[in-house]
């Protein structure tokens, strides 16, 4: 029998074929697939970020996030910046058609070396974060060459110092350069980041 292509149901398949990411984002029933669904998301917009760098060399950390929440906006998720969250915070991301609806921080960094990346981490967790907001963001613009090494000194640094109570050493993503820290927040419970590296180097 041939599905009415008005119906709900027909509705929902052209979104699962035209947007899985978004229909995965919607349906998530756990943290853990909430966060597998945005991270999909995330790459497609970094991806575009890196693909179309050129054209974005002359943006600073705030003209950069602009573009990067721009990608990110679909309906049911809103991306905006510098909104307050006990100060201005580069990213805020809500996914307010989700139930439970589900947000998050996130903080931009065009590449200076590590201790100006654990600078936006403090910022992040030490300031921004209550606690109640999902995996936090710290997004890595490296304009430099070699973002592999760039991530591979940030880990460095991070699992020597353990910043804002670190708990453990850093932890692989499946994504090149991107990695996951979790912290011991004020709150009482343990809050985890993901550190985004976006690969911005040209040579011309």
């Amino acid at each position: 029998m041939n599905q009415n292509p008005d119906s709900p149901d027909a509705y929902v398949q052209i979104l699962r074929q035209k947007a899985p990411e978004y229909m995965d984002l919607l349906t998530a029933k756990t943290d853990q697939e909430f966060e597998a669904a945005f991270d999909a998301l995330l790459q497609k917009a970094v991806t575009h970020l890196e693909s179309n760098k050129d054209h974005f060399s002359k943006l600073d950390e705030e003209g950069l996030s602009a573009v990067l929440a721009a990608h990110l906006s679909v309906p049911g998720l809103s991306v905006t910046q510098e909104t307050h969250s006990n100060g201005h915070v580069d990213l805020t991301i809500e996914a307010d058609h989700c139930v439970p609806a589900r947000k998050k921080l996130g903080e931009a960094k065009i590449y200076d070396g590590p201790a100006y990346h654990l600078k936006g981490l403090e910022q992040l967790l030490g300031r921004y974060s209550t606690g109640r907001e999902g995996r936090g963001l710290l997004i890595i613009y490296c304009r430099k060459p070699n973002i592999a090494g760039a991530v591979v000194s940030i880990r460095k640094k991070m699992d020597e110092v353990l910043p804002l109570n670190q708990k453990g050493p850093t932890i692989d993503h499946k994504n090149r350069w991107w990695f996951l820290s979790a912290h011991g927040h004020t709150c009482g419970e343990n809050v985890q980041v993901g550190h985004i590296g976006c690969n911005l180097y040209s040579d011309l």
